[in-house]
């Protein structure tokens, strides 16, 4: 099933050097196999101490650094992610579990991500406000220091490098934690481009929740993100609440498609399938469209239509460059979803595709691409995020009675409308709770517009000059005259 690319850096990474960790290394397993690939050094109380030290340095020189002095470092950084492309993917579908041609078009991402934010050096602008005769005053941003952004398991390198690019490119310095899971193509990240800005700009500690938790309340920190679920989004507030710092928060989802009865059946049923990042994550996803609101006038065939998409997605080894959909990338995250099926059947769902585990597969956490049917608002399956390939259909006739089972979850991310009817498709925009939400599509995000959720779903927008901004203070400046 495929070893590592090539040998790793040890240790943990701050400062511009690697150090080696007193604490416990932490083993990483391939998903696929089961079997242990590596081990990395854990980030104790002393590496942290010594990179945030190291990090408050290196952003003081940072941020005198003019702004397109930046983008030229940030653009020869995404210039060596991209010649680094197989390498960095390869490790991506090794311990996320992820297939291979997701993990190279996460590449991709990162690197037209990391050139965006490049692009937009000279827009972190101030402005002047008239306040009378004999007086200036202006405004100004500033970065706000030191900034740690914890990164999940499903998007390991395009996390690791769209999420350093923003606060960077605002002169920030960032430390980067990636998940505990998936570690290997952010060391490897470090060892590329940490060498490319001064000492401290940019620094990678390993480590489990005790790293999240001491990046989060750790005083000499000024801003925490995180992209995560929501019960991880609600700890770093807490954890963040006594030191006030800044909270980015890009969180779960349980997001809804909706087919009004003029809609083009074929296109909305292949959206349905792609939303659901099958071929990317294995469904693994914030975004996916894991709830498919029917109207009663196509429901049946909008049912076979899904269910037999789904059986023709055949989970595999995540190396081969043929495999159309890996697996789980972690034991906890396998025993969820196979929990939820399990719930799903006996709240009375019906299982039209999917469910079991290829037997051939059942060394590695393969769930087959899984489709319910008569599904009811209430279910568990269709209030909670199972994170997976699990896809829940349901019945809608009553429009008002739609619109209260689309809201009526913690979630708000994503959302999609298919109808001919732009009036209808309006209507619908102002009445569904989302950050995020297409007419007639699904899935695909477009660079530069605002990424992100309402309710449990997140604080903040990504992907956007807004996010490079959440990044500075402003401030304000009053000069008076002599008379």
């Amino acid at each position: 099933m495929g070893t590592l690319p090539n040998k790793l850096p040890q240790g943990v990474y701050y400062g511009g050097a690697w150090h080696r960790s007193s604490s416990q290394q932490i083993p990483v397993y391939s998903p696929s196999t089961g079997q242990e690939v590596a081990k990395v050094d854990s980030a104790g109380e002393e590496e942290l101490e010594a990179a945030v030290k190291a990090a408050t340095a290196g952003q003081k020189i940072w941020a005198k650094t003019i702004p397109l002095e930046r983008s030229r470092v940030m653009r020869e950084a995404a210039s060596k992610i991209k010649e680094h492309k197989e390498e960095l993917a390869r490790l991506d579908a090794l311990d996320s579990g992820n297939s291979l041609r997701g993990m190279l078009f996460d590449v991709d991402i990162a690197v037209t991500l990391m050139e965006f934010f490049a692009g937009l050096a000279t827009e972190i602008k101030g402005e002047t406000v008239p306040v009378g005769a004999g007086k200036v005053n202006y405004v100004v941003r500033e970065p706000v220091g030191v900034v740690a952004r914890i990164v999940p398991f499903n998007h390991p390198l395009m996390f690791a490098c769209a999420k350093l690019a923003p606060p960077i490119m605002a002169g920030n310095s960032v430390i980067i934690k990636p998940s505990e899971e998936t570690p290997l193509s952010s060391l490897k990240v470090a060892e590329l481009i940490g060498g490319l800005f001064p000492p401290g700009v940019l620094n990678v500690l390993n480590g489990g929740p005790d790293l999240g938790a001491g990046l989060s309340t750790h005083p000499g920190i000024a801003s925490v993100s995180v992209v995560g679920s929501a019960a991880t989004g609600r700890a770093v507030m807490r954890q963040a609440a006594d030191t006030l710092k800044h909270v980015s928060l890009e969180l779960g989802g349980k997001n809804a498609l909706v087919m009004f009865p003029d809609a083009d059946v074929e296109k909305a049923v292949q959206s349905a399938v792609k939303g659901m990042n099958l071929p990317w994550t294995a469904g693994q996803s914030c975004g996916s469209t894991s709830r498919v609101f029917v109207h009663e006038s196509l429901y049946d065939p909008v049912v076979d239509q899904l269910a037999a998409a789904f059986d023709a997605v055949k989970p595999g080894d995540p190396l081969s460059p043929s495999t159309e959909m890996g697996c789980l990338s972690t034991r906890g995250q396998y025993d969820k979803v196979r929990g939820y099926i399990e719930i799903a059947q006996n709240e009375g769902a019906r299982m039209v595709a999917g469910g079991d585990v290829p037997e051939e597969l059942s060394h590695g956490f393969f769930v087959r691409p899984t489709v319910f049917a008569d599904v009811t608002p209430d279910m568990r399956i269709a209030q909670e995020e199972v994170f997976g390939p699990v896809l829940s259909v349901l019945k809608w006739s009553d429009y008002d009675s739609l619109i209260e089972a689309v809201n009526g979850v913690d979630y708000g991310l994503t959302a999609s409308v298919w109808t001919r009817d732009i009036s209808q498709a309006m209507r619908a925009v102002d009445d569904i709770c989302a950050g995020y939400v297409w007419v007639n599509n699904s899935s695909d995000h477009f660079l530069g517009t605002p990424y992100g959720g309402m309710k449990q779903s997140g604080i903040g927008r990504e992907e956007c000059l807004g996010e490079m901004l959440s990044y500075t203070e402003q401030k304000n400046v009053n000069i008076t005259f002599e008379a």
